[in-house]
């Protein structure tokens, strides 16, 4: 798989069926290992290995509603009351990041109410903070690091 741009992580893999598999940390079970997944897989690394949140407030590729359409969310970092702090969209490295990319995230977060976004390819990186009140987002130079 293509390089990122995030420090460089050991994972597990195995051969199944002649397809190459990663093991998955947050759903503990090996998963197929696609470009998208190359990306979420190192976003989980780097939020638990540069950023310190705990494993056990991430989530990965669960459904959601969103105007009767079935969706689902790439990771979700939950708060310690169970709200949700970030909001993350991964997409495969040859996706560009485009407005379109971040409508997607957007019109998650307007169900999710997460604190900050990232987008990312593993090759670019977006991240902003929510202002709920002002209902507007501010680019940032990074998503903050876990604290209590």
């Amino acid at each position: 798989m293509l390089p990122l741009e995030f420090k460089e992580y050991k994972f597990r893999f195995k051969n199944s069926e002649n397809k190459v598999q990663i093991f998955d940390v947050v759903r503990k079970k090996f998963v197929q290992l696609q470009p998208e997944e190359w990306v979420r897989q190192h976003v989980v690394c780097f939020l638990m290995e540069e950023k310190n949140y705990p494993l056990s407030l991430i989530n990965v590729e669960k459904q959601l509603t969103i105007n009767k359409l079935k969706r689902r969310y790439d990771i979700v970092v939950f708060n310690t009351d169970g709200s949700i702090h970030i909001l993350v969209e991964c997409k495969a490295p040859q996706i560009k990041l485009t407005q379109k990319t971040f409508d997607q995230i957007a019109r998650y977060n307007l169900q999710l109410n997460a604190n900050y976004l990232m987008v990312t390819n593993g090759l670019e990186h977006l991240y902003c903070e929510m202002d709920f009140e002002k209902e507007k987002y501010t680019f940032l130079r990074q998503i903050p690091d876990f604290s209590r």
